[in-house]
């Protein structure tokens, strides 16, 4: 990614000051402030951000960090509005500072609140059923399934907490409205638990393949789903995001550059 200097930024604090720094995604559409350490957004948010051609009016980014995939979506949708669900303070705080310096706080809101706690949701000001579309990049691994990372933002974002990832789902599809849209990106280990999670909730589920190259097994999947359908699963034609020379393909470029999206994978 490419910093962008802080002196071209007026609205930036001083660097002396701040541990942040601004890189610029979607071809420099997109900027983010972001932790020089821990956690940071690479392809898994693009990806997400490129699902669903149309995420409808009422936007939700579950889990959002810094506000990379929801505030992508409100570049792309500007008719939509977008709650960025995060649970860290301090990095709400980040992403609450990154719409504001993408000019989105007009249709860009930030909720700090445990997404699985539904008493803090309500305190926050999230009622279910309401939202169109939900977008999440949940936290991959069980608790004790691996080392965690010392640092605590770079670990929440990997780790789940004792619920597992069947109660992360089923609190993004609470917040669904009736037909809403569910988009995830995964490992695909997870896909088990994520049926089971959708099961007699939502439908229709289309499942892309995700490659780092054309004869290496999928690292992730992409899922999106219809909160309430009966429509079967799906299995889409996978994305390959490397060719035999180490560079982007084609699709996984223009996708990288904010100049297609992935439509309904």
């Amino acid at each position: 990614m490419t910093e962008i200097p802080r002196t071209n930024d007026p609205g930036a604090p001083d660097p002396s000051q701040d541990p942040a720094k601004i890189d610029a995604l979607l071809n420099g559409r997109l900027r983010l402030r972001q932790p020089q350490e821990g956690h940071r957004v690479g392809t898994d948010a693009i990806l997400l951000a490129a699902m669903l051609d149309d995420p409808g009016p009422r936007v939700v980014d579950a889990g959002a960090g810094v506000g990379a995939v929801g505030l992508a979506l409100a570049l792309r949708a500007p008719q939509s509005r977008v709650t960025l669900i995060e649970r860290d303070s301090r990095i709400a705080a980040l992403a609450a500072g990154n719409a504001a310096l993408n000019g989105l706080t007009d249709r860009v809101e930030t909720a700090v609140c445990d997404l699985m706690d539904t008493g803090g949701r309500r305190a926050a000001g999230l009622e279910n059923e309401r939202a169109s579309s939900v977008y999440s990049n949940p936290p991959f691994f069980a608790a004790g399934a691996v080392r965690a990372s010392p640092d605590p933002a770079r670990a929440a974002a990997h780790v789940l907490g004792p619920e597992g990832m069947g109660a992360w789902l089923r609190a993004c599809l609470a917040l669904l409205a009736p037909d809403g849209r569910l988009a995830l990106i995964c490992l695909p280990e997870s896909l088990g638990e994520i049926l089971a999670a959708c099961e007699n909730r939502a439908g229709g589920l289309r499942i892309t393949p995700v490659h780092p190259r054309a004869q290496a097994p999928a690292k992730r999947i992409l899922v999106s789903a219809r909160k309430g359908s009966r429509a079967p699963l799906a299995l889409a034609p996978p994305l390959v995001l490397h060719g035999e020379d180490g560079a982007f393909t084609a699709r996984a470029q223009a996708i990288h550059r904010g100049e297609r999206t992935l439509g309904d994978a």
